[in-house]
């Protein structure tokens, strides 16, 4: 069991500082985006209203990286992370949770490279708390130098799930260890030491843990279960793989126990990595739990109800799956890993569920595989293999995605990495405007307001008009590249940059 369960990115889990385990969920507001995308179908909008459709980037002190008052328009408040960041901002009971690293770090005990989810206040910006993870040493291609924590988190009550960079499920208290250390984790500062290092004392601004490049997961929360990507994929060579790993695993969100993989066997079909994450809905009155594999198949299974009655991990049943590359290599892909025009293809993106169809993005990575990538519509309904009867419409984009489509008011956004922005119709795939931007895009559009808001590596951040008919509303030079997703809540646009995160909001009357 030992040998099939080893990933090269293992997933551990560790659950930390719950005041108690039968506690029920504290309700979250109204105005909350507690988890990355929609629940649970992972649709990028927001019913937000009144947001900004232009502003102006504040400046910052230079020694102290605070946000120079008086300076920028349409912001709340603006704060620094990390040297490098990647994480989407998250918001839930009035906090703000944002995966950076420790280029600047808050904590002088902290020096050089970590993972670091940091916690801010969402009225003010105020910093709150942190936790901050050493790197794995062993291999750099595991947790790859300087990109901190990747992941978003998912929060739920009292609680927030996140797969941090050293491949653990992380389960903490949304106060962090300014409630005290609720347990029944209370080893943080074992947890926070660097490899044979001595445990560092725990205190009020540190985060109160329930206990092939690097890991990128937003769990899914779905009843009693964490559905959560391994990032199982190649090693250092780019052609070692752990074929026998699974790639999607379930755990008890109370306790993190292991209770269910997947079986489909689909890391020996793998390119690169699985950097998707699980979306979920209903197809025919059916509920399904939907995973886009790093082979370019997506899988839909049935949720898991509860564990197995022997206690060992079950293996999830699955419903259907869809080939988005069906004429690509599937045996001895590493022989076709780089051939750009008949290379196998993957999924980054996440898929998302709405009204019995499924919206995804699919085609070669950015290094290795076909440059061919598509915009897929799937009807979930199906059962088996639904690769020629569930394809609604398949449309081109200029080239691989790793965007996570916007479906609103019948139209799906998308964009691909040439930076493109396509609005199609959902019912047909029949395109409507296509807009270059100036740079490669790496986030996920989001629309809300009548808005589309999408970022590019370069840096430049964009407002379109959602809508049939193709506008610029406005282009705005942010200072460092945009490889997170914005997000709307509370009536604000979060959006972080390389080294930055602001809350725009409209100021002006």
């Amino acid at each position: 069991m030992e040998k099939r369960m080893r990933t090269t990115v293992g997933i551990t889990v560790l659950v930390v500082g719950v005041a108690t385990l039968v506690s029920l969920p504290v309700p979250l507001g109204a105005a909350d985006q507690p988890q990355w995308g929609q629940a649970w179908s992972r649709n990028m909008v927001s019913d937000e209203t009144g947001l900004p459709g232009s502003f102006e980037v504040p400046k910052f002190d230079a020694d102290t990286g605070e946000m120079v008052p008086g300076t920028g328009r349409n912001v709340r408040w603006a704060v620094r992370l990390g040297s490098v960041s990647y994480g989407t901002p998250i918001i839930a009971r009035g906090k703000v949770l944002v995966g950076t690293n420790n280029g600047f770090p808050r904590d002088p005990r902290h020096q050089g490279d970590r993972g670091v989810l940091m916690c801010f206040s969402e009225a003010d910006g105020r910093f709150l708390w942190q936790l901050v993870c050493p790197k794995l040493r062993r291999d750099p291609y595991l947790d790859w130098t300087n990109i901190g924590i990747c992941s978003p988190a998912s929060v739920e009550g009292d609680r927030l799930y996140i797969v941090g960079n050293r491949a653990e499920v992380l389960c903490l208290d949304l106060d962090g260890q300014a409630d005290g250390n609720d347990g029944p984790y209370v080893d943080e500062g074992v947890h926070m030491a660097r490899e044979g290092q001595e445990r560092l004392e725990v205190l009020k601004t540190d985060g109160d843990s329930r206990q092939h490049d690097g890991c990128h997961c937003s769990v899914l929360l779905h009843g009693q279960f964490v559905y959560a990507s391994t990032s199982n994929g190649v090693d250092r060579t780019h052609f070692g793989l752990a074929p026998d790993a699974p790639s999607l695993v379930v755990l008890d969100k109370t306790t993190g126990r292991l209770v269910a993989i997947d079986g489909e066997g689909l890391a020996p079909r793998i390119i690169h990595s699985m950097w998707s994450s699980c979306a979920a809905g209903k197809a025919s009155g059916r509920e399904l739990v939907v995973f886009a594999g790093g082979d370019a198949i997506v899988y839909a299974f049935e949720p898991l109800r509860g564990p197995s009655a022997d206690g060992r991990p079950a293996i999830l049943r699955a419903a259907w799956r869809f080939d988005c590359d069906p004429g690509a290599p599937k045996k001895d892909i590493m022989k076709w890993q780089d051939n750009r025009k008949e290379g196998p293809s993957t999924i980054i993106a996440m898929p998302v569920f709405l009204d019995g169809r499924v919206y995804v993005t699919a085609g070669g990575d950015p290094w290795h595989g076909k440059r061919e990538a598509w915009l897929k519509c799937i009807d979930a309904s199906g059962s088996g293999d639904i690769t020629r009867s569930g394809q609604v419409w398949s449309y081109d984009l200029s080239r691989h995605s790793l965007s996570t489509p916007a479906v609103r008011d019948g139209l799906v956004y998308a964009a691909d990495s040439t930076g493109q922005v396509h609005c199609v119709d959902a019912r047909t795939g029949k395109p409507y405007w296509v807009h270059p931007l100036e740079g490669e895009v790496w986030s996920s559009p989001l629309v809300a307001d009548g808005k589309v808001f999408v970022g590019t590596v370069k840096g430049d951040f964009y407002v379109l008009a959602a809508g049939k008919e193709k506008r610029l509303i406005s282009q705005v030079r942010l200072p460092g590249s945009v490889w997170a997703s914005p997000v709307a809540a509370g009536g604000r646009l979060y959006v972080v940059s390389r080294q930055h995160l602001f809350a725009f909001e409209r100021m002006e009357k």
